[in-house]
Parts: structure tokens; sequence; C-alpha cells
């Protein structure tokens, strides 16, 4: 009997940055999805350090395409979300980066399965983006801009890429 591969693993090998969006909103049933979708992403000891801020408004999408190098697509999205982590968190705070890119990662996909295009855009640990986008979203200062995601119809297909590489596997020791 052969392997049964579950519908998640064709979102996976397929998923792709999306960088080219169409003038379409994005419905807030479809973010809210994507939202659900990062919040049921793992987190050490369960403590869930994210926040989101949903971003739509034209202005702040403009501005923080201006102030990131790597943003320039947010100038076309229709909307993004920020993912924050709250340093206030107790008892696993060394783990927000892995809890946050796990939430990052679940919402991409999910996008993917919505049939939008979304792209990662980091923000920490770059301190210049970090203080900008605090500034820009009024943060407090115990949360810090973890990463956006650009999200929109895509305007641009992009086949999935073959992507294992069996040189960068070991077995039981390097």
């Amino acid at each position: 009997m052969g392997v049964i591969f579950m519908e998640t693993m064709d979102a996976i090998l397929t998923r792709r940055s999306i960088r080219k969006y169409l003038p379409k909103p994005v419905s807030r049933e479809m973010i809210e999805e994507i939202l659900k979708a990062g919040m049921s992403a793992p987190s050490a000891g369960d403590e869930q350090p994210w926040h989101f801020i949903i971003i739509d408004r034209r202005d702040l999408l403009e501005k923080i395409s201006e102030m990131h190098p790597y943003a320039k697509m947010l100038k076309n999205a229709p909307a993004a979300l920020l993912i924050c982590a709250d340093q206030n968190i107790p008892k696993f705070r060394d783990f927000w980066v892995q809890d946050c890119s796990a939430a990052s990662e679940n919402m991409l996909l999910a996008a993917h399965d919505l049939g939008l295009g979304a792209v990662w855009i980091g923000v920490y640990p770059a301190e210049k983006l970090v203080t900008g986008i605090r500034e820009l979203f009024e943060i407090p200062e115990y949360v810090i801009p973890f990463s956006a995601i650009a999200i929109g119809h895509p305007a641009e297909e992009k086949p999935g890429r073959a992507r294992y590489e069996g040189s960068r596997i070991h077995d039981n020791s390097w």
C-alpha cells in the first residue's frame, strides 16, 4: 500500500512568494481565516506570544514600502498582516522568534490555500525597521514587530519548485 499524502503537502510544495496583486480587496473573512491559522501555530509552552495588526489602509502600506527596502510590493498589496511578539510573556520568553515564525508560516500556507498570494517580509532583527514599524503603528516598547505578510489576489502565477536536497540530510551524525 502506498503512502497517502494529505492536502497539506500540496499546499506546502506549491506555495510561492507572490509579490504582484490584483487591485481587489481581500475580504475580512479571508483575513480572519489567515489569522486563525496563525494563532493555531505551535508555541513554546503554548504561551502564544503573538499579536497581529491588520493593515489595509493604503497610506500605511505605502509608508512601510518606503521605509523597508524589501517591502516594495506593499505599494500594490490590498492588505498586510503584521506579526508581533509580546515580551511580557513570563515563562518561555526566549522562544518568541520560533513561535512567531511558526505563526507566519501557517499564515502563508493559509493564504495560499485560500487562493491568495502572499509573501513574508522580515522586520526583526533589523533594529531600524523594528523602530520604524513600532513608531508607525504605535506599538508598545514591550512588543516587537517580527514580520509582515503582504496578501492579495495574485496577479502572477509561479509553479511549485522542487527544493528537496538529499545532500543536506545526515543520518545520526554529520
